[in-house]
């Protein structure tokens, strides 16, 4: 046994079905008189409903939430809390306005209740990624971690199909590099390899039967488990590379994920052999990184970053700026080998 350190985070959770009922108790509780409701443009309807379900503790809807967390967003939206005297607030959606939530609390200190709508696992960390002028930046802080998560398993249902896919693979991304963590630990480990098991057989499910709802919600309790390895160990190179690809070029962040997750496995194996005997385990399958490109292609989700919208000539670019910073990886960063990863994912050819 390795020696290790395991720090729990403080976070309320609350899962199952109906439980957005749950909501008007939980802002009661926390005490709050006036919160912001936050959404993306497209789910306004879902948090004019929660903001109705509010009464007189709802200070309003701001639906402006954003993909990678544009800064300019967060300052418009910070310019509204001071004007109404807001004093907490509600997330309803995926990671765009969880993202929102967590960077209005770094900047107020302000509570955040988060009900997730897809499989993204940030609500469960004390994590930030920030754009500004193309370049996303990414801290930790006590202030950023929610301090109560519903999930509903009825907020999944009306998501579309190939999201389930791509937000479920970028939920497994977490654990795969929990698995292989500098600071890794066996409780994540646990958590990890159970996330990967439940996510990789709710998918398939899912895709053949958009209405299951127990595979939606064993997909939503692997997410859950995924993004509490996001908030407990450090990553390395895959989120290194999504966020320098997301902030660089604006491109879909599940589905950058879904298509990295294959070749970073694959550049780290053999320095990670626990890790990869784990995800074998997992996965019951004998070549983890194969069988989740394998998964995405046959599941119909995105296997190659051209198809993304990345110009071919920001390749460079990219390897670049994900060596700039030093940071932790269990194979050593290798300019050559990060461009041939990148090529490959650019093409969308087999890890």
């Amino acid at each position: 046994m390795y020696p290790f350190t395991y720090n729990s985070r403080p976070a309320r959770v609350i899962f199952g079905s109906g439980t957005v009922a749950q909501l008007p108790a939980e802002v009661e509780r926390l005490g709050l008189k006036r919160v912001l409701v936050l959404s993306t443009a497209q789910q306004q309807g879902q948090a004019e409903a929660l903001s109705a379900s509010l009464g007189e503790r709802s200070g309003g809807v701001f639906a402006g939430a954003r993909m990678h967390t544009p800064t300019a967003v967060t300052d418009e939206a910070t310019a509204l809390v001071v004007e109404a005297a807001i004093d907490g607030f509600v997330a309803v959606g995926g990671g765009s306005t969880t993202g929102l939530a967590k960077a209005l609390a770094l900047r107020t200190d302000l509570p955040q209740i988060i009900l997730p709508t897809t499989f993204a696992g940030s609500e469960m960390t004390p994590i930030l990624g920030e754009t500004r002028d193309g370049r996303k930046v990414t801290q930790s802080n006590t202030k950023i971690l929610p301090e109560v998560v519903i999930y509903d398993v009825d907020l999944t249902l009306t998501m579309p199909v190939q999201l389930c896919v791509t937000s479920g693979i970028n939920a497994a991304a977490h654990a795969v590099e929990a698995l292989y963590a500098q600071d890794r630990n066996p409780v994540v480990s646990l958590m990890a390899s159970a996330g990967v098991e439940a996510l990789v057989s709710a998918l398939p499910a899912i895709v053949a039967n958009p209405d299951d709802r127990d595979a939606r919600g064993k997909a939503l309790y692997g997410a859950w488990l995924c993004g509490i390895c996001l908030g407990s160990v450090g990553m390395a190179l895959h989120h290194k590379l999504c966020h320098t690809l997301g902030g660089l070029f604006d491109l879909p962040h599940s589905e950058t994920h879904t298509v990295i997750l294959p070749h970073a496995l694959r550049y780290n194996e053999a320095a990670a052999p626990e890790a990869i005997a784990a995800l074998k385990s997992a996965m019951g399958q004998a070549d983890p990184a194969r069988t989740f490109f394998d998964l995405a292609a046959g599941l119909g989700a995105p296997t190659a970053l051209q198809d993304l919208g990345m110009p071919v000539e920001g390749i460079g670019e990219a390897v670049e700026q994900a060596l700039e910073n030093p940071y932790w990886n269990p194979r050593d960063l290798e300019k050559e080998a990060l461009r041939a990863l990148l090529v490959n994912a650019y093409r969308g050819a087999p890890p």
